[in-house]
């Protein structure tokens, strides 16, 4: 760039550039019209000079653009891996403070019963008595023996259809009940309350409610099939509630299950043997108990174990210890310890599942393909759930290859796109097929399932490929090639023993059709047009470059007799009309053998069939209205190349493409026999 633009380049970017002051200044300053001209060009060559180099810096860097958003979308889906992880690592965190901290409570609560056991059941119970001097309908309440208060505190109560406050209450939480109060506007003396319900410990749930301001600091109580909902002071409070509620009903269950136990009667019962084959006895044997011992170190840890492999994501490890759990208890009785054990482990075998299940979700990142399932997969076969196993697989792989197909850059050439579409979904395909008889060659009823997938798979990749072609009106050659290499990469799967041909095929046959018909239809008004135009003149192509090129392509088209219709100095023997319909009738049969299977065979006969009538009838016609005798013989020359020629070459080369003659073309022929008359007759056609 010249000095003069250099300044006015360092003029525009300088930070305090003003451009008020500047046209102020510029407009003082020149002498007319031409200097502002000038000035202008000078403005826009800087323009057009900075646009380009953006352009140049875009183009430049483009790649670096798109590599840069592949990291980040990797990143993104690591990140979300990573938080998973720490979420999970956190809830662990979480359960075993939780029951460190019970634990302790647990041990501190008996060692302060051993200490004062009847002060402090003597005090909750006075407690509660005063309490209840306040409750209006409350008297018999205390009737119940045993009954002492636990916990209690004012909450405000909401309607659960649209969460606006209904009324004040006081709740009184008791070892084995909870009574709900409202509050009374007229006090009458001590009594601030009036009794309003009371439910039974084992009668209702409680359930947390998620804080969504300005409604926060609540909790649900269920009662089939209807539910309260309070609100505590602060979040403190209640968490309290939900804690010792909860803690409540637990110390409920337990104190029950042991007064259960201590009221089996421990006399001894004559046992009255039966004679019946049939009355089997559900109940082991007394030395039942004592056979199976379960006292072995590695059983008592089992579930704790199980644990800390599910928090470390060893899903082997814990499928391996339920493996050597059910290979000692396989020839054992089933006792009452054995049930009791089996619980708990069955617990911990549905949060293993639970996980696995994570595990083979879509959510999950799917960059490691078919492999990177592989571990859950075994395990769940290998904990009896091949079917669900099956199922999560597949629909990962959905996922993952409606990925694929949804990040693949649309291309400005269809040809370019449809081979990278075709490679990235057939190659997906074989991976999974691989890796599916890979897993599940012990399963072979999910073979069917697999085959099922693969069918849906199929229609999913015919859209993307329809939306592309045909969706958007290429020409026939280009949808042929297209359709070619759909096939081709089809063919692929053989090898595994998967052809899916007959399915691309029928998903495939409508698109086709209609790109065949339409195509048809083009040819056909371009004949119409050109004989609407028709001359019957000899073509002259100017140069024996032309004529040379013409034979090249009349051979490429199958027409080995055309060199009798050449003449000298670049004349051909026959009329424009006639050379462009074969041309363009030869392309259309050799692009619709490449999109050919059974189901469209009548389509393409009749297509031809109807294009040849075109042109036959065209030639007829003239024929009959040529009244020069000279025209009618180069109208005859050209019906008999039509005839002799072109119709051979047209049944020849369908009877290759489809493997047998096509009887419509033969009877079309014969039917068009062109007749050696006198040229003053207007008869020319049989």
């Amino acid at each position: 760039m010249s000095e003069t633009g250099n300044r006015l380049r360092k003029l525009l970017e300088s930070p305090n550039f003003d451009p008020q002051n500047y046209v102020k200044q510029l407009s003082q300053q020149s002498d007319g019209d031409r200097d502002l001209q000038e000035h202008r060009q000078k403005i826009q060559n800087l323009a057009d000079e900075t646009a380009q180099n953006l352009k140049k810096n875009v183009y430049k860097n483009y790649r670096q653009f798109i590599e840069t958003a592949k990291e980040i979308s990797y990143l993104e889906s690591e990140m979300y891996q990573l938080s998973h992880i720490l979420t999970e690592q956190k809830s662990i965190m979480e359960s075993i403070t939780q029951a460190l901290l019970s634990t302790d409570k647990d041990e501190t609560s008996k060692e302060m019963q051993a200490a004062f056991p009847k002060e402090t059941e003597e005090v909750k119970q006075r407690t509660l008595t005063s309490l209840l001097e306040k409750v209006e309908g409350g008297k018999n309440i205390m009737d119940t023996p045993g009954r002492h208060l636990v916990y209690n505190g004012d909450l405000v109560e909401f309607d659960v259809d649209n969460m606006s406050p209904i009324q004040r209450v006081h709740a009184f939480l008791m070892n084995d009940c909870l009574l709900i109060a409202t509050w009374l506007p007229n006090r009458r003396g001590t009594v601030k309350y009036k009794y309003n319900a009371l439910y039974d410990l084992e009668s209702f749930a409680v359930v947390n409610v998620k804080d969504n301001p300005p409604m926060k600091d609540m909790f649900k109580i269920l009662m089939f099939p209807d539910s309260r909902i309070f609100q505590a002071e602060n979040s403190k409070i209640k968490k309290e509630w939900l804690e010792i509620l909860d803690e409540t009903k637990k110390n409920k269950v337990t104190k029950d299950k042991h007064k259960k136990e201590e009221e089996v009667p421990t006399s001894p019962v004559r046992v009255e043997v039966s004679t019946n084959p049939f009355d089997m006895d559900d109940d082991e044997p007394a030395g039942a108990e004592e056979s199976v011992n379960l006292g072995l170190e590695w059983i008592q840890e089992l579930p704790e174990d199980l644990d800390v492999c599910i928090a470390q994501r060893d899903f082997e490890g814990a499928v391996d210890l339920l493996d050597k759990l059910n290979e000692y208890l396989k020839d054992q009785p089933v006792t009452q310890r054995v049930k009791e054990l089996r619980l708990k482990v069955d617990e911990r075998v549905r949060q293993l599942t639970e996980v696995l299940v994570f595990e083979l979700s879509p959510d999950r990142s799917l960059r490691g393909g078919p492999k990177a399932t592989r571990r859950a997969v075994s395990q769940l076969i290998r904990l009896g759930q091949s079917t669900k196993a099956c199922e999560l697989f597949l629909k990962n792989r959905a996922a993952a290859v409606q990925t694929a197909i949804r990040q693949l850059r649309i291309e400005g050439a269809t040809l370019l796109y449809i081979h990278k579409l075709c490679n990235i979904f057939f190659t997906s395909l074989l991976e999974t097929a691989k890796e599916f008889e890979m897993d599940f060659a012990g399963n072979t009823g999910c073979y069917s399932a697999f085959v099922v997938w693969s069918r849906s798979a199929m229609r999913m990749f015919v859209d993307a490929f329809s939306k592309q072609v045909f969706d958007s009106k290429e020409s026939l050659s280009t949808a042929a090639e297209c359709v070619k290499v759909a096939k081709e990469h089809c063919q692929q799967l053989t090898e595994i023993g998967l052809d899916l041909t007959f399915t691309l095929q029928s998903l495939l046959v409508k698109d086709i059709k209609a790109g065949l018909l339409s195509y048809k239809d083009i040819i056909m008004e371009a004949t119409k047009h050109r004989n609407s135009e028709e001359m019957w003149r000899r073509m002259n192509l100017m140069t024996p470059e032309a004529l040379t090129k013409l034979k090249d392509e009349m051979r490429s088209c199958g027409m080995g007799s055309f060199e009798q219709y050449t003449g000298d100095d670049c004349w051909v023997n026959l009329s424009y009309t006639i050379v462009a319909f074969t041309k363009q009738m030869m392309n259309f049969l050799e692009e619709g053998l490449k999109l050919y299977f059974p189901e469209l065979h009548m389509v393409l006969l009749e297509s031809l069939r109807e294009i040849i009538l075109v042109a036959v009838q065209h030639v007829d016609y003239s024929l009959r209205c040529e009244q020069d005798p000279e025209k009618k013989t180069f109208i005859m020359q050209n019906a008999t190349f039509l005839h002799d020629t072109v119709l051979p070459v047209v049944e020849r080369r369908f009877e290759e493409g489809v493997g047998k003659p096509a009887k419509q073309l033969q009877d079309l022929r014969k039917s068009t026999r062109p007749v050696r008359v006198n040229p003053e007759s207007t008869t020319s056609l049989v």
